[in-house]
């Protein structure tokens, strides 16, 4: 062998263990863990981010211990062309290379927005433009958002309130604020047909609605999932008896703005279409969003012979069921002593 084939074998040979190393620190430098916060870190790939800017910030923020390397195997692999726009998690014991898998599958960060059982579609949506990760469509002046609102899923003239059913619902960053109320609404829709369905013979609803109307009052009445059947079966059995609900969350919404926290005598004698005290029958909308359970409950009330109930003072939510009005008097001269207890005890 010549002094130059020896020579270009030298220089081949030291070219491939040049790669080679290169290769093994570039693997190396892929599956090292990145360098995040122990509750994790929250990348957003912005929609038309090239790769160079992505290594940037990666770079900027000190997250990964080798940017070249992450670089050189994008380019190799052909990922870097395939990233993702989107939000990610960057979470603790995740390497380089877990990272630019999920980059390349889109494995977005999952948010989640919880609709409150209770809650009125204007704190709804309240609660909705304040999530930072939506894109706000909706009006600002809720107002005028609300007044509109169910045009949007082709329910024009339907009134919002109780249209949207509580429940966690997954999103991810650049969803449209509308998209989470239109999943509210199937949900609402299904749920309470599927509850209609299902529901006991001789209730007095000629509607889904009006047992919709039904279930907010009883989600507004109790918090206590063991009480929201019985308190159903209360409301039931004086609706079938002509008796007026006279329930005071009824009468709160109907003064909306003008209530201030404390409810008087005078309020319950103003009359409102919403004033269950001087009207008799349901109110025409919910005054409320219903959950599930809520609705279960006034598609299958408790049987009994209860017409009347008021709180036990006992801190606990709880309620106590009455089926006279002289039990019902007593029932309320014990709750207002118990009240007197409360204040005097520490």
């Amino acid at each position: 062998m010549s002094r130059l084939q020896r020579g270009l074998s030298i220089a081949i040979l030291l070219a491939a263990l040049g790669l080679l190393s290169t290769l093994y620190l570039i693997d190396r430098a892929m599956h090292t863990s990145l360098s995040v916060d122990e509750d994790g870190e929250v990348l957003w790939v912005s929609p038309g981010l090239s790769l160079a800017g992505l290594v940037r910030e990666l770079e900027q923020r000190e997250i990964l211990c080798c940017p070249l390397a992450f670089k050189l195997s994008a380019r190799v692999s052909g990922a870097a062309t395939r990233i993702k726009a989107g939000e990610y998690l960057l979470a603790p014991g995740m390497t380089a290379d877990d990272l630019l898998r999920a980059l390349v599958q889109g494995d977005v960060m999952m948010r989640s927005f919880t609709i409150i059982e209770g809650w009125t579609v204007m704190e709804l949506l309240t609660a909705l433009s304040a999530e930072e990760a939506l894109e706000q469509d909706i009006e600002e002046n809720l107002a005028s958002a609300m007044a509109s609102l169910m045009d949007r899923f082709g329910r024009t003239g339907l009134h919002p309130e109780g249209q949207f059913l509580p429940e966690t619902y997954h999103f991810v960053r650049g969803e449209r604020a509308s998209d989470i109320l239109r999943r509210a609404h199937v949900s609402l829709r299904e749920r309470l047909e599927q509850a209609w369905q299902g529901r006991e013979s001789g209730l007095p609803f000629d509607t889904a609605y009006e047992a919709l109307v039904l279930a907010s009052i009883v989600e507004k009445e109790t918090a206590l999932a063991s009480e929201r059947p019985v308190i159903a079966g209360v409301f039931v059995r004086r609706l079938q008896q002509r008796m007026r609900l006279q329930t005071d969350p009824t009468v709160i919404y109907g003064l909306g703005a003008n209530f201030d926290g404390n409810l008087t005598r005078r309020h319950l004698a103003t009359d409102t279409s919403y004033n269950t005290y001087t009207r008799a029958g349901l109110p025409p909308t919910p005054i409320a969003l219903p959950g599930a359970e809520a609705i279960a409950a006034v598609m299958h009330p408790q049987p009994g012979v209860a017409l009347y109930f008021v709180a036990t003072g006992a801190g606990d939510g709880s309620h106590r069921f009455s089926a006279t009005l002289a039990e019902h008097n007593q029932a309320v001269q014990d709750y207002l002593r118990q009240l007197r207890h409360n204040r005097k005890t520490p």
